[in-house]
């Protein structure tokens, strides 16, 4: 499937699958919904999704009659981390978004706002390092303050 929203092109048969979702049903049930999350060689996030006549991705033909439907929408890399938390295996996460932080004591979570460029560059070192941003920014602080 091929859509343009907001000037760029998403493309199923160009991205890269980072990860797929079915909820079970047989391809035929009108239950059936399948969820797969692409990123596009510009690095952007989307989840195409198919289903049938009763799932969300269902397609009116008119006159109250449901069809199979399919749907991309484009996400924002913080989204697409958050569907792969909810969808995927913790190593299918790792291979896309790189090695989360470990569970620990003593760590704390803050909200941190960069320019854009710094941000995009992280998001590039992030998958160049295999590293969480997290980790990224506490090498960085710590290499340039001696901490």
């Amino acid at each position: 499937m091929k859509k343009i929203i907001n000037g760029s092109l998403y493309n199923t048969d160009t991205a890269r699958i980072i990860g797929e979702w079915d909820n079970g049903y047989n391809g035929s049930d009108f239950n059936f919904c399948r969820e797969t999350l692409h990123k596009t060689k510009a690095g952007k996030y989307f989840l195409h999704g198919e289903g049938g006549p009763m799932s969300k991705y269902s397609e009116s033909r008119g006159n109250n009659e449901w069809g199979s439907g399919e749907h991309i929408e484009p996400l924002t890399p913080e989204t697409a981390q958050e569907w792969a938390e909810e969808h995927l295996t913790a190593d299918e996460y790792a291979a896309a978004f790189g090695e989360p932080e470990e569970a620990a004591e003593g760590r704390e979570a803050m909200n941190l706002s960069v320019p854009t460029d710094l941000k995009v560059r992280l998001e590039k070192l992030r998958s160049e390092k295999n590293m969480s941003i997290s980790q990224l920014v506490e090498v960085a602080v710590r290499e340039q303050y001696g901490i």
